[in-house]
C-alpha cells in the first residue's frame, strides 16, 4: 500500500503547509467503500466521472460556439443538450443523497473539478 509523502521542500514554512493540506485533502476526497455503502460509494464514483466528461464537454461546446464553427441549429442543440443533462445529474444526485461537493475532486494542478 502507497503512501502520500513529503519526500523533500527546501521551502518555506508555508509551502510545507500547503504541500500538508493537499495531503489532507487527498485523503478527505478518497472512496472510502465498505459492504454497508458499495452502492452509495459507486454512485459517486460514477457521477463524478459523469461531472468531470459533462464539464469538459461544456468547456469544448464553449469554444466552438465562440470559434464560431457551428450553426445556430447546432448551438441550439448543444444548448438544449447540456441543459437537459444538467437536469439529470441533479436528478440523480438527489436520488443518490449527493451534493456538489460530495462529487468534488482534485484535479491537481487544474483546481478543483467544481
Amino acid at each position: 500500500m502507497s503512501e502520500n509523502k513529503i519526500l523533500f521542500n527546501t521551502g518555506s514554512l508555508e509551502g510545507i503547509s500547503e504541500e500538508l493540506g493537499k495531503l489532507a485533502n487527498v485523503e478527505d476526497s478518497k472512496l472510502k467503500l465498505t459492504p454497508d455503502n458499495a452502492d452509495s460509494g459507486l454512485a459517486k464514483l460514477v457521477l463524478t466521472l459523469i461531472e468531470l466528461i459533462r464539464k469538459l464537454v461544456e468547456k469544448q461546446a464553449m469554444r466552438r460556439v465562440d470559434g464560431g464553427s457551428l450553426t445556430d441549429e447546432e448551438i441550439e442543440r448543444l444548448g438544449e443538450t447540456l441543459m437537459k443533462l444538467e437536469m439529470k445529474m441533479e436528478e440523480l444526485k438527489k436520488h443518490f443523497n449527493l451534493t456538489d461537493r460530495d462529487l468534488n475532486i482534485s484535479l491537481g494542478p487544474l483546481g478543483d473539478l467544481m
